[in-house]
């Protein structure tokens, strides 16, 4: 009986760990993008008010902050892998639990799982740069991709499960399915291919870092405008004069098509000298998208969506891409995005709420393409430091 090749052992490992990154990406988003299809119908069973409606969305994004500089403390303590592990099987608990355990029990577990996913975004980028130094930008877009997907499959499908069971406790509850399942595949992995890797040392005192904090700002503002567009943009045309379903679909596209620069644009910028030029053109592009949208005839609207998918899916894959291009080491990667992530998410947690108060002041959308336009304009100058070829602490 013939042995197994040893140089085939390296590539393996590398398939399979590339194989459990992207079922963990799958479940970075459904936890938040599966409440708001059935979001009517937990207001009326639950007495739920429009304000507490919008608490409810909110909450998950502010805690994606507010958890994610725990990541870098527990990686230390216990390792990256068992850190992902131990956070998926917290996921899967939360999203059985939150919808079966009253009013009180849904936003706790909402918040929970915020913190979770908090921590899982900052874990991911570590692993990415430890495991595929080379190949920093293609992996960091094929997980992104996949974060893409789980965001679009829930905000898609949660709907159709709430007509089948009946109900939207199981439609919410049904999430926990990929938890498990991802869960399952980072166990195989771990154990059987390569042992866990040991618990970092020291932590990195990133906060009076310059070049950590030109990142952060890049991750704050590009994700502020992310957010803004997932909760403002069916509004916005449907005050233009669009039918609401065909608003909702515009957003549904829009998230779909940044799958294509979500995966094209880091494998590109991460072989240039630095990303500057990449950085500035994402944020460019995606400024012209959502100036269509607001300004432009709305015969038009469709490009102007194309176009702002591309513009956010580019922007997004590569402030991540950052968070490993600009660290020296793994353990680097993990501080740099507990800080980046940790602000970043709460800031854009404010987006939304100054488009909302914008609104009600002026009584249309013209101050918020001024917000838009500044918001845009501080993340390019931010890509433009962020981006030049320096490693935090150099």
């Amino acid at each position: 009986m013939s042995q197994a090749d040893p140089t085939q052992e390296p590539r393996i490992r590398r398939l399979l760990t590339l194989a459990g990154l992207l079922l963990v990406a799958l479940n970075l988003r459904p936890a938040i993008t599966s409440v708001s299809p059935v979001l009517s119908r937990i207001g009326q069973d639950l007495q739920l008010a429009a304000t507490g409606q919008g608490i409810l969305t909110t909450l998950p994004v502010f805690f994606l902050g507010v958890a994610a500089p725990l990541a870098p403390r527990l990686a230390r303590k216990i390792g990256p892998e068992r850190a992902v592990l131990a956070v998926l099987a917290a996921l899967a608990l939360v999203l059985i639990g939150r919808p079966y355990i009253g009013l009180v029990g849904l936003f706790l577990g909402t918040a929970v799982a915020g913190g979770c996913i908090g921590v899982l975004n900052v874990l991911l980028p570590s692993l990415v740069k430890r495991d595929f130094p080379r190949n920093v930008g293609l992996a960091t877009g094929l997980y992104t991709m996949f974060l893409n997907l789980g965001a679009s499959l829930a905000a898609g499908v949660t709907e159709p499960l709430r007509l089948n069971f009946g109900d939207w406790r199981p439609a919410l509850a049904f999430w926990l399915v990929p938890a498990v399942i991802a869960g399952l595949a980072w166990f195989a992995q771990m154990h059987t291919v390569h042992k866990p890797s040991k618990p970092s040392g020291r932590p990195r005192h990133l906060y009076r870092n310059v070049l950590a904090w030109q990142v952060t700002a890049f991750m704050a503002l590009q994700s502020s405008l992310a957010y803004i567009v997932f909760g403002w943009l069916p509004t916005i045309l449907a005050d233009r004069g669009m039918a609401p379903v065909l608003a909702g679909l515009a957003l549904s596209i829009s998230v779909l098509l940044q799958v294509v620069s979500a995966v094209a644009v880091p494998a590109i910028a991460a072989r240039m000298k630095d990303q500057r030029a990449a950085l500035a053109l994402v944020v460019a592009v995606t400024l012209i998208g959502l100036s269509g949208c607001l300004y432009a005839p709305i015969s038009s609207i469709w490009v102007w969506v194309v176009v702002l998918g591309l513009g956010q899916g580019g922007s997004f894959a590569m402030a991540l891409t950052l968070l490993a291009l600009r660290a020296s080491d793994a353990d680097t990667a993990a501080e740099l995005s507990g800080m980046a992530q940790g602000i970043g998410y709460v800031v854009a947690a404010s987006g939304p709420l100054a488009v909302g108060l914008l609104h009600q002041a002026f009584g249309g959308w013209l101050m918020t393409g001024v917000l838009f336009g500044l918001i845009g304009a501080g993340a390019i100058v931010a890509g433009l430091y962020a981006g030049r070829d320096r490693l935090v602490g150099q």
